[in-house]
């Protein structure tokens, strides 16, 4: 009787490791009322994220490959909130992306959905797979639309960096992003007063 209690404990445990690693690789072991997105530009950042999208927490750092980190305007209309271009991704067979990945309350998809401009055309949501701690997930993000070539403005290339940095992406990888070359705007920005505020918010809430 022990040994066949013993050995439908190893069954269990063995089925439910192997449940467990599909769920991994796919990007599947998730709650149903949640779903994972995979950030590579402002929204690296968590406060700015969070800004929108309050219940995003992180899943992992991750590497999109196969693409590649570009800067631009939907059909070269300047961001209004950034000034400047912003982050999109294009393929690449020789390059890849890293990011963050987040799983967010789908109560709060139309929030992101809002903010990367889907309803106007500006983004387009899109789903990949990105390799995060030996597993794949399969995770949505955005791809801008009729994309006009244009630098990043000091600001928003900024936000950036503190995302890369706050999550810890490969330095290489933060190393490139900072030579980024910008537009050198220099004027003010309504939305970095609200960034650096929901940073100040932060940490005053951790201390």
């Amino acid at each position: 009787m022990l040994f066949r209690s013993t050995l439908a404990i190893v069954f269990i445990t063995v089925a439910l490791s192997l449940v467990f690693e599909a769920g991994m690789s796919t990007g599947t072991m998730s709650d149903p009322q949640t779903f994972l997105y995979f950030a590579y530009g402002s929204n690296m950042l968590k406060e700015r994220l969070q800004l929108k999208n309050p219940s995003a927490t992180v899943q992992c750092v991750a590497k999109l490959q196969d693409y590649k980190l570009v800067f631009g305007n939907h059909k070269g209309v300047v961001s209004k909130h950034w000034r400047g271009g912003v982050a999109s991704i294009e393929p690449s067979g020789r390059d890849s992306v890293w990011g963050v990945v987040w799983r967010i309350n789908t109560a709060h998809l139309t929030n992101l959905d809002r903010q990367e401009g889907v309803r106007s055309g500006v983004y387009s949501p899109a789903s990949v797979k990105v390799s995060c701690q030996g597993h794949t997930f399969t995770c949505r993000t955005y791809i801008m639309n009729s994309r006009v070539q244009a630098p990043p403005s000091p600001h928003y290339l900024k936000v950036i960096m503190m995302g890369a940095e706050q999550n810890g992406l490969p330095k290489a990888y933060q190393d490139k992003l900072n030579s980024t070359e910008t537009n050198k705007y220099d004027g003010p920005l309504p939305m970095m007063d609200k960034v650096y505020a929901a940073l100040k918010n932060s940490k005053n809430g951790s201390t």
